[in-house]
């Protein structure tokens, strides 16, 4: 897992990341909470994510925004540092060019930021958001969303509340063509605190079960094919 250096929109952007076995390995984005408020992409969630993708044979990129870390930079209200996922995604492609999918997954503020990544690249192929903090953060953009994806959130979470959770999921899955898992895990808090390993257990099952190479774009053909079809 080394550490990486890279450049972003704003300077320089410090990673951490870890190269899949096979010669078309899927790759995977990881994004860290809010970054005045602590979040860095050592951050327990997002480690764990990090080697869920790794132990499934992805090869995974997590990173530092702007201001954090050895990145360099300032915190810019989350359009500077959506450059910086695309900047990142961008890194991840140009090593891995014949990856066969493409992934991302965010907890809170890198949730929001992700689905936004999501939005404006199309070869993201599905997603796992963690706690995105619907309620506090705009996710009209979201419309269409373009990809099948899991969502986890704690039940007992003080920060972001599970019914505004909720109710994007139940938003999200009634579009054509997209499947949105949601999973609460009871009792967890914002951080997952001695609650980790739950939400690891599901995002690793998500991944286990929904990756192939081919179903994810499969999917997208046919959500497309759909859209496209006259409706009487």
């Amino acid at each position: 897992m080394p550490d990486i250096i890279f450049p972003g929109p704003d300077g320089r952007l410090e990673g951490r990341y870890t190269h899949g076995p096979e010669v078309n390995a899927p790759i995977a984005l990881i994004l860290h909470p809010h970054p005045l408020y602590g979040g860095t992409m050592n951050n327990k969630v997002t480690y764990n994510l990090f080697h869920v993708f790794a132990k499934r044979g992805f090869s995974v990129l997590r990173f530092n925004f702007r201001g954090v870390g050895r990145s360099q930079g300032t915190f810019d209200n989350g359009q500077g540092e959506l450059s910086d996922a695309a900047s990142a995604l961008d890194w991840l492609q140009g090593v891995n060019a014949n990856a066969s999918a493409v992934w991302i997954a965010g907890f809170s503020f890198g949730a929001w930021i992700s689905m936004q990544l999501l939005m404006r690249r199309p070869e993201i192929d599905g997603f796992i958001s963690v706690a995105p903090p619907a309620g506090m953060f705009d996710f009209g953009f979201l419309a269409p969303c373009p990809s099948s994806g899991l969502i986890i959130q704690g039940t007992e979470d003080k920060i972001v509340a599970e019914p505004e959770v909720a109710k994007l999921a139940q938003r999200l899955a009634l579009q054509k063509g997209i499947k949105i898992d949601y999973k609460k895990v009871q009792g967890a808090d914002h951080f997952f605190e001695g609650k980790l390993d739950e939400l690891t257990a599901a995002a690793d099952k998500y991944v286990k079960t929904s990756f192939t190479p081919t179903s994810a774009r499969a999917g997208k053909g046919a959500q497309a094919a759909s859209n496209n079809t006259p409706q009487s």
